[in-house]
């Protein structure tokens, strides 16, 4: 199975921006044993599709509404996506849990109707500090992945909260460790479990090298392409 190494720009990069990246990369070279897909803006998924026709490279949204159509203003639907040509679409990332409050239940909404319209949820996961600190992480996690459908082909991204933008990082054994205990909660070996929190050049390649890591989900590292580039080949 193929790592997957995936770009999430968050609200970053004009459609301008975009394209030089986007062009730049695609000059790159990107090892064989590894899937790349990009998450740009809404405002950029246009114009990243047409970039990357007949390329290796996924395109991927960085959200989407519950429902296909309707009443929603400011919403994006997953017929949208797919129109687009998105292959994945996140789902629940910490941000969007902790800062817009998306709650679990509408969470796993989305994820059930990505399915329906056959885009690859990439599912995230993880724990706060205080979470953490008063020995919850377990139970936050179980919440999180109760009700989800395990199916061939998803991904979940272990993202702890605390280690996100914070400046202390989790270690690749803390990462290996859990991704290790999501895999016999959702008892699938056919997921792919990515990593995500704070991942740089200089930590990418301890993450890589744990079995049980498929791949990293690159923030603030990503929107520069020497250093997404360098994580890639690490």
């Amino acid at each position: 199975m193929a790592k997957l190494i995936a770009a999430n720009w968050k609200m970053n990069k004009t459609v301008d921006e975009t394209v030089d990246f986007i062009s730049g990369l695609k000059k790159s070279k990107i090892p064989k044993e590894m899937e790349i897909a990009v998450f740009p803006p809404f405002t950029s998924l246009h114009a990243a599709s047409k970039l990357l026709e007949k390329s290796k490279i996924s395109l991927g949204a960085q959200n989407m509404y519950f429902e296909e159509k309707g009443a929603f203003t400011g919403e994006i639907s997953p017929l949208m996506l797919k129109e687009l040509g998105c292959r994945y679409v996140l789902i629940g990332h910490s941000e969007r849990r902790h800062i817009i409050a998306e709650k679990n239940k509408d969470i796993k909404k989305k994820f059930s109707l990505a399915l329906k319209w056959e885009l690859i949820p990439v599912l995230c996961v993880g724990e706060t500090k205080k979470e953490r600190k008063s020995g919850k992480t377990m139970e936050v996690i179980e919440s999180q992945l109760k009700g989800i459908q395990a199916s061939k082909g998803i991904v979940i991204a272990y993202e702890p909260v605390w280690a996100i933008g914070t400046g202390e990082n989790a270690t690749a054994k803390q990462a290996s460790e859990m991704h290790s205990a999501i895999r016999r909660i959702i008892s699938r070996n056919s997921i792919r479990i990515i990593y995500g929190g704070s991942v740089s050049p200089e930590n990418s390649s301890n993450f890589l090298r744990e079995k049980e890591i498929d791949g990293l989900l690159v923030g603030g590292a990503s929107l520069d392409l020497k250093k997404f580039t360098y994580i890639i080949n690490s």
